[in-house]
């Protein structure tokens, strides 16, 4: 009976997403890159904007192979 109730939990389960994974990777490398620029202003947004087209080109890629 158990696991018939874990069978239904799991087909209702949200797909599992990358995006914010990739953005907080791209909060990392923005803000590195913005210190070595001089500039943590401009780094930490382009960082964001980087990991959320990654985050979003991987998603893509993933509910096309299913």
């Amino acid at each position: 009976m158990e696991n018939k109730q874990l069978d239904q939990n799991n087909d209702n389960k949200e797909p599992q997403t990358f995006v914010g994974a990739f953005m907080a990777v791209g909060v990392g490398v923005g803000a590195a890159l913005g210190v070595a620029l001089d500039n943590i202003a401009l780094g930490i947004p382009i960082g964001i904007a980087v990991g959320f087209a990654v985050g979003l080109a991987i998603d893509a890629k993933n509910r096309k192979s299913k």
